[in-house]
């Protein structure tokens, strides 16, 4: 696949989407269902209701791009979503999306603790030093 920066958030429609949709229907799934501006440089990913293909939507800095994978064989896993009935999608990270790609079950992955930064250690005094 290709290397995706930190800051760059991913969302999963959870509901499938029909593959005959190209740009300007993924664009509007992306605006009405997800709720999320497509010209936001973030990823938005798409699966089929047999679940063996998928449409990765994103702004490419001067138009639209689609990456489009189709399995020969088998199907992709979604992970297991603790959200809300009514939410129509699901924020997931890069590491998430690399394992549905390569068919890695997630219920089987086993995350270690890791320290991350959240907002409260990006504003004290010490991370303001120049």
């Amino acid at each position: 696949m290709w290397s995706i920066p930190h800051q760059v958030r991913i969302f999963l429609a959870r509901e499938p989407v029909d593959m005959r949709k190209s740009f300007h229907g993924l664009i509007a799934l992306a605006e009405s269902v997800l709720e999320q501006d497509p010209l936001s440089g973030h990823l938005f990913v798409f699966i089929n209701r047999r679940r063996d293909r998928l449409k990765v939507l994103y702004w490419g800095g001067v138009g639209y791009c689609i990456w489009y994978q189709q399995l020969e064989e088998g199907s992709y896993q979604l992970p297991d979503v603790q959200a809300a009935d009514d939410e129509a999608g699901l924020e997931i990270t890069a590491g998430q999306l690399s394992l549905i790609l390569e068919g890695i079950d997630l219920s089987s992955v086993r995350h270690r603790k890791r320290f991350q930064v959240s907002d409260r250690h990006r504003d004290t005094p010490s991370s303001r030093r120049s």
